[in-house]
């Protein structure tokens, strides 16, 4: 496809707006979009995933209000040292800046909840365990919401779950084997 302006090159932009309900669109070539001022190409190579999560801590956790000074009782770590540097300290500062770092979590990750990923050997054990876990979890929701048919439900996939469960059994040398 060639672009719309100057009908010689091959557009590599296409931009659609929204112009009084009316929907318009360009198919540009770099050159012209540049030129038109439809996007920018500014690029800088010097920021990095550290800065560009610390400017993220900053932006959420930099108020005022926020600069109460709670250490970390194992490690000794500040929350302004974590906004400096962008690093955790150790596995208690999660602890004890879970208020704060839960929303950055959820913004950076999508979920504040580490799911991790499952190793191919375990044979899908792992899988089971979690599984169950958020299962019994929303049943406890539903048992408390009074759903009572939605929570026999689950109580029938976590049945089913556990017994699969127990017929993965480990070998003598630690690994998972599927007995039948």
């Amino acid at each position: 496809m060639l672009c719309d302006e100057c009908k010689k090159r091959i557009a590599c932009m296409h931009i659609t707006k929204i112009v009084n309900n009316q929907k318009v669109e360009k198919h540009l070539c770099e050159q012209c979009a540049k030129e038109n001022g439809e996007i920018s190409f500014l690029v800088d190579n010097k920021i990095s995933v550290h800065d560009f999560l610390k400017g993220m801590v900053n932006q959420c956790f930099d108020s005022p209000q926020n600069h109460n000074e709670t250490a970390c009782p194992l490690c000794g770590m500040t929350y302004s040292d974590f906004s400096r540097n962008g690093k955790i300290g150790c596995s208690v500062c999660y602890t004890t800046f879970g208020s704060r770092l839960e929303p950055l979590l959820h913004r950076i990750h999508g979920s504040s909840v580490h799911t991790g990923k499952m190793p191919k050997r375990t044979g899908g054990a792992l899988e089971i365990m979690q599984q169950l876990k958020r299962l019994r979890q929303e049943l406890e929701q539903h048992v408390a919401r009074e759903e009572y048919e939605q929570a026999a439900v689950l109580r029938d996939e976590i049945r089913n779950l556990e017994q699969k469960s127990s017929e993965i059994k480990t070998d003598g040398t630690g690994r998972q084997c599927q007995c039948q």
